[in-house]
């Protein structure tokens, strides 16, 4: 008798097997890449799993490299979380963040020589504040007064953002005809963010921890949390709850553009004490991928950007290690993050089966 699979939505399932599941993915995942590996390259999969955990926190720098690129894109993620929860679709965080890097630039460039140190870095934290806080605030704007589309609008963005970088660059360039602004104030460090203990990168990885738990409070705790939330199951629903929808939209989307300036002030005067067109590097676009997998949950997110910025690295690693082409790291990345997307399915979905001739029999009834 032949059987049919019947799919249906999960009325709920708890977070310890929801997270079951996706360990589960993960794992077979991590099965399929091994044997791929040894099809392919006739490497042991025991060795190349060791070498991308080398790479990720092989040595003290290393582990100091990751944690601080996961701040990056944790401190990102956390920025475009209010925006999605309230099913606003803000793609423009690479441009948020860019234009917040310029805001920092100009700042260390133009007032480096004039301010005390400490009143340098407060102006260009104001300034990368207000710079994020603009770009978001003008496809709020636009959307809450003229339903314009968001996605377009947010994207479109990036590339202004990414011009006006790359015309400053030009500018302000040294020396002259480098294309290249080289590291800002290098003799006088003016402007670069203090190190704590020693180390470069501690002071962002703290500053994305105490974000990271504001935003939770923030989204969980707080009325406008609560207020974005509505919005984001129905806008219809909250404008009959009293909830002013625009002035939510405006305020949630100024915040979402002013957390991704403070990621700009943090790699421009703590990480690079540079500016780049590149200096984002895709994770304004990754970060919604973060965003998603952790279901808009803050302290989730801490390990979904720990995994992609862990596959990342030890893609890298074996592919010098092992003299391989970039391109299989790559593959191996893109199966595993596969794996996790499609693990979603399994998690809000469920499977049955039954055979044709019930189902038959309940069409007829």
């Amino acid at each position: 008798m032949l059987s049919r699979f019947h799919i249906s939505k999960r009325s709920s399932l708890s977070p310890q097997k929801a997270w079951l599941i996706r360990g589960g993915a993960i794992l077979l995942a991590l099965v399929i890449c091994g044997i791929i590996t040894t099809i392919t390259t006739g490497l042991n999969p025991l060795d190349v799993y060791a070498t991308i955990f080398q790479g990720a926190f092989g040595t003290a720098r290393k582990s100091w490299v990751t944690w601080q690129n996961v701040s990056v894109l944790l401190g990102i993620s956390l920025a475009v979380t209010p925006a999605f929860k309230m099913r606003f679709w803000n793609i423009g965080a690479e441009g948020q963040v860019l234009i917040g890097c310029l805001a920092s630039a100009a700042c260390m460039i133009l007032f480096g020589d004039k301010l005390p140190n400490g009143l340098l870095i407060l102006v260009m934290l104001l300034a990368s504040l207000f710079a994020g806080g603009l770009w978001g605030f003008l496809p709020a704007f636009f959307n809450a007064r003229w339903n314009t589309n968001e996605t377009l609008f947010t994207l479109m963005m990036n590339y202004i953002a990414t011009q006006l970088v790359a015309y400053y660059i030009i500018v302000w360039e040294v020396p002259k005809g480098s294309g290249k602004i080289g590291i800002i104030n290098q003799n006088s460090q003016m402007g670069w963010l203090p190190q704590l203990a020693g180390q470069q990168y501690l002071l962002s990885i703290l500053i994305v921890a105490i974000l990271t738990g504001a935003m939770y409070i923030y989204l969980q705790y707080s009325k406008h949390g609560y207020e974005i939330a509505v919005v984001g199951e129905s806008r219809r629903t909250a404008s009959y709850a009293g909830i002013k929808v625009d002035r939510v939209i405006i305020r949630t989307m100024t915040l979402s553009g002013a957390v991704c300036g403070l990621m700009g002030l943090l790699l421009v005067s703590g990480i690079n004490h540079t500016m780049t067109t590149t200096i984002v590097g895709g994770r304004g676009f990754t970060a919604v991928m973060v965003s998603w997998l952790a279901k808009f949950n803050p302290i989730a997110m801490i390990f979904t950007s720990l995994l992609l910025v862990f596959l990342d690295r030890g893609a890298g690693e074996i592919s010098s290690v092992f003299s391989l082409n970039r391109s299989f790291a790559d593959i191996l990345t893109g199966i595993i993050l596969f794996f996790i997307i499609g693990s979603e399915f399994f998690i809000n979905y469920e499977i049955h089966l039954t055979n044709s001739a019930e189902t038959e029999g309940e069409r007829h009834v």
